[in-house]
């Protein structure tokens, strides 16, 4: 589906190639890193059920049951990685959203598990409450804490429907979002695309659905959705792609307000992609914390030639954010294979070509049009003059090649904070045939901060 997506974006861009002429790129230089290893598991809670003990059972091409564990391959395409399923444990991987608290740990969540709702039944979902040691390049896990769904709040039957503890799989909800809160945690959904609430001990109360322009929003993914029983009847209409819904979730500094950012576009009446000026846009959506309810407000994220998808979004002040922007490739052009539609496994198919940050703002003033891009900072060329990298191979400055950044925040008031989600074990972005660690980078960026 990446291809498929990349593929379509392209179309927009002869149009719209001096769309984003303005644009300012600002520098950024590696200040410390910290990495967790790829092969990272946790124990599952001593309540969960035997099927929870494994993950990855159903990871074939054709999700048939594997219950011997590391008997089936990682691959990234055409690319064997080192690490095979299932796993005994849960992995400690696809981390999908940052928040930076006080005192110096970050909460961070595990997304659905392995990729798709098909494959990640056994896949449990949990938050975890990190901290960076920089000086040593260490990620120590303070605490895991696995997601419920004790008092049936979920529409649907849940995977463990009836079990007594009822905890969440990847085949529930696919979390990508986090916004931590004195009560619980706030988190989109991709699935539905959903606004969830858990309390702090990690339970399920709300399950919101999306409304924007007064209109329902869908994935194919939705477990709601019900297929006719005749294939001459009418299929469901749904209006986002597969993996299209909340993969950016931002809070108001002053907690009123949560802004759900897709990750694809909206399909309007006419089965085309919403856009600007040509650029595939996406939608912010402004969503009420007190009543619980979407305000009917939204903003427009259009993506620059070659972005196909964003990766995490968090608040910087009342009116201007962070986004990751990125495209579909992974590795570096030089291993980059001959023949991108012949590809084999000792190249890149398709090597990373744009993985940014942006400053962004929206506010009263273009409220339902686009949002004002203020610049960027560029992810595959971050200076490294004092040689803080751990991984990477550019001599005076660290790249992040790898498919899918999904974690931003900031620090202090000049650093942030960004992270890849290494899709454990498919993605290999570093090496050809090494599944990716989860590396965390903490960047300084003044200017880009202050940026007007």
């Amino acid at each position: 589906m990446k291809r498929l997506l990349l593929a379509s974006t392209a179309l927009f861009v002869f149009a719209a190639a001096s769309a984003f002429a303005d644009e300012q790129a600002f520098p950024a230089k590696l200040a410390s890193q910290a990495i967790l290893p790829a092969n990272t598991m946790a124990s599952p809670p001593e309540d969960a059920a035997e099927f929870l003990k494994h993950a990855g059972k159903f990871t074939t091409p054709d999700r048939k049951r594997t219950e011997a564990l590391a008997t089936v391959p990682g691959k990234d395409g055409a690319r064997v990685t080192d690490l095979k399923l299932p796993f005994d444990g849960q992995a400690v991987q696809g981390f999908s959203g940052i928040k930076a608290m006080p005192g110096g740990t970050f909460w961070t969540l595990t997304d659905n598990g392995f990729g798709s709702k098909a494959n990640s039944s056994d896949a449990m979902l949990f938050l975890h409450q990190v901290k960076f040691d920089w000086d040593n390049g260490k990620v120590e896990i303070l605490k895991n804490l696995f997601l419920s769904d004790p008092d049936k709040k979920a529409p649907f039957p849940i995977v463990m429907e009836g079990s007594d503890k009822r905890y969440l799989t990847g085949a529930d909800f696919d979390i990508e979002s986090v916004q931590p809160v004195a009560d619980g945690f706030w988190i989109g959904d991709e699935f539905g695309p959903y606004i969830l609430k858990f309390d702090t001990e990690g339970r399920l109360t709300d399950v919101l659905s999306t409304v924007i322009d007064g209109k329902p929003v869908l994935s194919p993914d939705n477990a709601l959705l019900q297929l006719p029983g005749n294939p001459t009847q009418k299929m469901p209409a749904f209006n986002l792609k597969r993996s299209g819904g909340f993969e950016g979730l931002a809070m108001s500094k002053d907690g009123s307000k949560l802004y759900g950012l897709l990750e694809g576009p909206l399909y309007k009446d006419d089965g085309q992609m919403e856009s600007v000026d040509g650029h595939t846009a996406i939608r912010i959506a402004e969503f009420d914390v007190a009543s619980k309810n979407w305000t009917g407000r939204s903003w427009l994220y259009p993506f620059a030639d070659k972005g196909v998808s964003i990766g995490d979004f968090n608040m910087l002040d009342e009116t201007t954010a962070l986004v990751i922007e990125r495209d579909n490739g992974a590795g570096t052009k030089d291993k980059a294979c001959a023949d991108p539609k012949q590809p084999k496994p000792d190249c890149f198919e398709a090597p990373a070509e744009l993985k940014r940050v942006y400053k962004i703002e929206f506010n009263d003033a273009n409220a339902g049009k686009a949002v004002r891009k203020i610049g960027y900072i560029d992810l595959l060329h971050i200076e490294d003059p004092d040689n803080k990298k751990r991984a990477g191979s550019g001599k005076g400055y660290y790249d992040m090649p790898f498919v899918t950044i999904e974690n931003v925040d900031r620090v202090d008031a000049t650093h942030i904070i960004i992270g890849n989600d290494n899709n454990l074990p498919f993605s290999a972005g570093r090496a050809v045939d090494k599944a990716d660690d989860n590396e965390f980078s903490l960047l300084e960026v003044g200017a880009f901060l202050n940026a007007k």
